[in-house]
């Protein structure tokens, strides 16, 4: 779980479990979402862990402390997928809650997620430990997270 980290003056640190855990339970994670046009479709990661474990969701991933969004796009291209990306537009603010976490005794999240629509800049993607599966999804889009859906119809 000790995964999450700030960003000051260029030198990544670890935030303790006990912080983290005290950080999901009382405030809103800000976040970026990336959703990848490629090949006629979005490319969707089958999540590993949670929050949206077994749902195929677009790659993402907390902003650190002093790091812009934009920034954070393409350090999350970059960690998820082993990519970097265009941003071709910001989708807009969305909040996410659900009812479950990856924190121990913590039992909901909440995200402040911009979402940015991108494309690859490299089609040699790399998966995480995130995710078990990357595929392209095509229109028209059927049985997906709502939150996903939500990016998706934001693109029409």
């Amino acid at each position: 779980m000790a995964d999450q980290r700030t960003q000051a003056d260029e030198q990544d640190t670890w935030i303790p479990d006990d912080e983290w855990e005290a950080i999901v339970a009382n405030v809103p994670l800000v976040s970026v979402d990336l959703v990848i046009r490629h090949e006629g479709g979005v490319v969707l990661g089958l999540r590993e862990n949670e929050p949206a474990r077994g749902e195929w969701f677009v790659p993402g991933g907390t902003v650190f402390k002093n790091e812009t969004l934009t920034d954070a796009v393409h350090r999350v291209a970059d960690e998820e997928l082993g990519v970097d990306v265009t941003i071709e537009s910001r989708l807009g603010t969305f909040e996410h809650f659900y009812d479950t976490s990856e924190v121990d005794g913590v039992d909901s999240k909440h995200y402040l997620a911009t979402a940015f629509e991108v494309t690859l800049d490299d089609d040699n993607l790399e998966m995480d430990a995130q995710h078990s599966k990357l595929e392209v999804f095509e229109p028209p889009y059927e049985n997906l997270h709502p939150y996903v859906e939500r990016y998706l119809n934001a693109l029409e």
